[in-house]
């Protein structure tokens, strides 16, 4: 029996929802799991999930990823030794709700840096989409008063998963440099091998200043999810998406997350739906489907001359 592919937007929707889940555990349990201890037993159960498929994928594209070694590092550091770092970080400090905001700044950052470092000349749909996706998320994590997040402070927390959406957005513009022809599970594998040994040292730092991991049932089922969903299927299937949509239209899909954090909430801690909740998630949807559209049949943007 021959299995079908997913259509591209299920692969891109995905992430959102698995990483929604990451920041709703991380926070909840911020006070027992450090986070770069959360980080590095991530992305060491992630390299072990990912170890039997990845080597030989490895050996067999040896020289291809020799030659480029380097962005390969750059894209490691970015997409696993910092992202989910910064996040957890700025979860001991900040409530879930300011980081699900602040995180929905990265598809702004992603168009913005598409434009500064690739050129890319910005097409109606785009604007028309980031718009409508963000009055979304504006609406959600406002409770329906716009202007009460006007009075939110930038506390520590905040600036750190700022940082992370900014980390985040890089990643995703440089990954339009991935090398071509290189299988996706090599080129996760290889990622996570590079991205691991600086996080085992911040690691080793905070071990240093006697902040452990509290082990019981609770961290390690929520450390096993982290490894399998938003670690390794989120970034084969954000990946993917981002290689056929491109990092613009992927970066749409950013919106989902406090739309999944917001439903994940209700369900996980009994939180409250409300009617600014359902018209925020028409709103992002929206914003999605108008990112998608092609203008004049020339696509959603131009590379300048």
């Amino acid at each position: 029996m021959r299995l079908t592919r997913p259509p591209i937007w299920l692969l891109a929707a995905l992430p959102p929802l698995f990483w929604a889940g990451n920041f709703v555990l991380a926070r909840a349990l911020h006070a027992d799991l450090p986070p770069l201890a959360l980080s590095f037993w991530r992305w060491t159960l992630a390299l072990g999930l990912l170890l039997p498929f990845g080597l030989p994928a490895l050996w067999r594209q040896r020289a291809l990823l020799g030659r480029h070694w380097r962005l390969l590092l750059i894209l490691a550091l970015f997409g696993i030794t910092g992202y989910n770092t910064l996040v957890y970080s700025g979860l001991q400090e900040t409530t879930a709700s300011n980081a699900l905001l602040l995180s929905s700044a990265t598809p702004v950052l992603i168009v913005a840096l598409s434009f500064l470092l690739l050129g890319e000349r910005l097409r109606l749909p785009v604007l028309l989409g980031l718009a409508l996706s963000l009055a979304g998320v504006w609406l959600i994590v406002s409770d329906g008063v716009p202007a009460r997040l006007l009075h939110i402070g930038l506390s520590p927390g905040d600036a750190w998963v700022l940082v992370a959406a900014l980390d985040w957005a890089l990643y995703s513009v440089l990954l339009r440099r991935r090398p071509a022809g290189l299988s996706p599970v090599a080129f996760l594998t290889a990622l996570v091998a590079l991205g691991l040994p600086p996080l085992a040292g911040l690691y080793a730092w905070e071990l240093s200043r006697g902040i452990g991991l509290t082990l019981n049932v609770a961290n390690l089922a929520a450390i096993g999810y982290v490894a399998l969903f938003p670690s390794v299927l989120a970034y084969v299937f954000w990946n993917r998406a981002v290689a056929e949509l491109g990092a613009n239209r992927t970066g749409q899909y950013m919106h989902l997350v406090p739309v999944f954090g917001i439903l994940l909430g209700t369900l996980v801690l009994g939180e409250r739906l409300a009617w600014f909740h359902a018209l925020g998630a028409v709103l992002i949807a929206a914003g999605i489907l108008a990112s998608a559209q092609r203008s004049g049949g020339t696509g959603l943007f131009r590379r300048r001359d």
